[in-house]
């Protein structure tokens, strides 16, 4: 019989998704569970698996708008599952070590270089040569810029990230291409706006010295990585000093909720993450419990399933203060959106080695302007200069992370 997979409820409020790809073909057999397809809602990419094993008959297509409920394919359980040709399996098995018996591993390397060889004459550099032959590049589609029209290894490499590509020929292009916006950036859309349109949002600026934290992370780096698995970078130092600081100003760690205030006494840090349909800010949960090392894990892990259109809704849901760093993409200084419904958002930014005046002498040091926006309805401008401040201060003195504060007054209970 054929039974019917239909778009699953995937969480509050989500009326409608898009098939975004079919991982299996009209007319391919599905086993039980194994996944035939991905849908996108406005917050999230999810999968759907096959319920029996069958044969899958496509409904929707790629690119289709479909509501909760509506049927994304059918499965015909009573097909057969397609017979495999051992015979098929066995010479592909085998067809390696046939190769290995032919071709010994001694004779590879000079196998290499003879068909490292450039090809009608073209003239290029032995490792442009070498990589035009590993890769089959039509070295006549390459722009050489070497001397005397000889092809460089970065000529080699312009080809290779840029297929088809003519310099000339695009700098003249009017092409236009219209792209149809996904869910995702729909939702991004409307809360960028409802955001600018709905708050009281004001943006206050200061400045780090990172001369501490990039001593610690050069002298404790490789130590760091070899006892813990994870590289030491900077959002740690960032997460941990904006907990303390949320916990000494409880409004910024705030957000209205009607006529309401609501204070959390846990920091659900949200981070910005640039994936391939677009921003999402997934949450580090009870970031004020975890160590460094915790808070670099759980960075790592919900930035590779952003980058491969993993996370899940309640991963990217609850946030009460969000961390973004523009200074990945060179970023000097902004002015960060709130990520409603969270009253405020810590921009991180390039670090630039500049004159800074220490004691009364003209230094080199190197600096990182910071940005906290805010929603003044919920925030004062006390509260928001105070938190930047204590963030700024964590930061420059990182044993003050230990405690929070001074360590003498933690001894004392001042």
């Amino acid at each position: 019989m054929a039974i019917d997979i239909k778009v699953p409820t995937v969480g509050e409020s989500i009326n409608e998704v898009t098939l975004v790809k079919w991982l299996k073909n009209d007319g391919d057999f599905a086993d039980r569970d194994e996944v035939i397809a991905e849908l996108e809602s406005e917050k999230a990419t999810f999968e759907v698996n096959a319920e029996q094993a069958g044969i899958v008959k496509h409904v929707a297509k790629e690119g289709d708008t479909l509501a909760i409920g509506d049927v994304v394919c059918s499965i015909d359980t009573d097909a057969a599952k397609p017979a495999v040709d051992e015979n098929k399996v066995e010479q592909k098995r085998e067809e390696p070590a046939k190769e290995n018996k032919e071709f010994p591993v001694e004779n590879a390397e000079p196998k290499k270089v003879e068909n490292a060889e450039p090809k009608n004459d073209i003239k290029a550099t032995p490792v442009a040569a070498a990589i035009i032959a590993d890769k089959k590049v039509d070295s006549n589609k390459i722009k050489a810029t070497g001397e005397n029209g000889k092809i460089v290894k970065q000529d080699v490499l312009e080809a290779l990230n840029n297929p088809g590509r003519n310099p000339a020929a695009a700098m003249f292009s009017r092409n236009e291409r219209p792209e149809k916006m996904s869910n995702l950036r729909k939702t991004i859309s409307r809360r960028l706006v409802e955001a600018k349109n709905t708050t009281a949002m004001l943006t206050t600026f200061n400045e780090v010295d990172m001369t501490a934290i990039m001593d610690i992370r050069k002298k404790s780096k490789d130590k760091f990585k070899e006892q813990h698995g994870v590289n030491l970078g900077f959002m740690s130092f960032f997460t941990k000093a904006c907990c303390y600081a949320l916990q000494k100003f409880p409004a910024v760690n705030a957000y209205l909720d009607g006529e309401n205030i609501l204070y959390h006494d846990y920091c659900d840090i949200s981070i910005a993450v640039s994936a391939p349909k677009g921003l999402v800010v997934p949450v580090i949960r009870n970031a004020e419990s975890l160590s460094m090392a915790g808070v670099e894990a759980a960075v790592v892990e919900l930035a590779t399933k952003a980058k491969n259109n993993k996370l899940t809704i309640e991963e990217m849901s609850g946030g009460t203060f969000t961390i973004t760093n523009g200074g990945i993409f060179g970023s000097m200084m902004s002015t960060p959106i709130i990520n409603i419904p969270q009253s405020a958002i810590l921009g991180m930014h390039n670090i630039v080695e500049r004159p800074m005046a220490i004691n009364g002498h003209v230094v080199i040091r190197p600096m990182m302007y910071v940005a906290l926006s805010y929603d003044h309805r919920v925030i004062d401008g006390r509260e928001s200069v105070g938190f930047l401040v204590t963030v700024k201060q964590l930061l420059e003195n990182p044993a003050l992370l230990l405690f929070g504060k001074d360590p003498i007054d933690a001894l004392l209970e001042l």
